[in-house]
């Protein structure tokens, strides 16, 4: 006998296929569908699915052309606590997924050491497709995905966002702010209907060229540990 599958579950299982999550089948009446699920509702994983579909239907973006895959994001999207860095890299690109390589390595270090995970965190990219020669995102491509961007903050609706890099920073605070000014100290923002408190601190990739700024990026760490105690979350 075929069993039917209602909306509210079509709807999770496509979000969840987005960003790679297997979907183990299980009779259960409650949960046919098992493997780290979130409890995200079917309302969100619709409007994040809507997004998605949205960013891959963008027309004439020379990222979308020389891509292999779009990276839309990873982690927990009942978090409040999202990540924002600059834009794939090659191995972000052929995974699908944000902070995969040697970068992602050293943030997943980074996150451990105040006691976070990927299924604990929400991670995307300013820019959602790989920029050629892994070069910086272009003030016009930056603009053309920011509305993108924005949205995807509303949806996600974190308590605490940290932006990780100068791309990240421009792009959400101001293109005239210097990063060395910036880290350290929380910026209360507003994207659409999200009050957020956002924390800038280096990013991974620029760590490992200067690992002498890691000390710095340690007390940004606190900070968001703090504030995460604080927030009880």
């Amino acid at each position: 006998m075929v069993k039917k599958i209602n909306t509210k579950t079509v709807k999770l299982i496509k979000f969840y296929n987005s960003i790679n999550y297997n979907l183990i089948y299980n009779n259960s009446a409650i949960n046919r569908y098992k493997k780290d699920i979130f409890g995200i509702s079917a309302d969100k994983a619709e409007k994040l699915n809507t997004l998605k579909d949205s960013i891959s239907n963008i027309h004439n973006c020379e990222l979308k052309k020389n891509a292999a895959n779009i990276v839309f994001a990873d982690g927990n999207p009942k978090t409040k606590i999202m990540l924002i860095g600059e834009g794939p890299g090659s191995n972000e690109d052929k995974e699908g997924l944000p902070f995969v390589g040697r970068a992602g390595a050293l943030l997943d270090k980074m996150l451990s050491s105040i006691n976070l995970d990927r299924k604990k965190v929400y991670i995307t990219n300013v820019v959602n497709y790989r920029p050629p020669e892994n070069r910086k995102p272009t003030e016009e491509e930056i603009n053309r995905y920011l509305p993108y961007l924005k949205k995807h903050i509303e949806i996600i609706s974190p308590k605490i966002l940290i932006l990780l890099g100068s791309t990240a920073l421009n792009a959400l605070i101001g293109s005239e702010v210097v990063i060395s000014k910036a880290r350290g100290k929380w910026i209360e923002k507003q994207f659409g209907t999200c009050k957020t408190s956002v924390l800038v601190t280096y990013h991974p990739a620029f760590l490992m060229r200067q690992p002498a700024q890691k000390k710095m990026a340690w007390i940004d760490l606190k900070m968001i540990r703090e504030r995460k105690s604080k927030l009880k979350i």
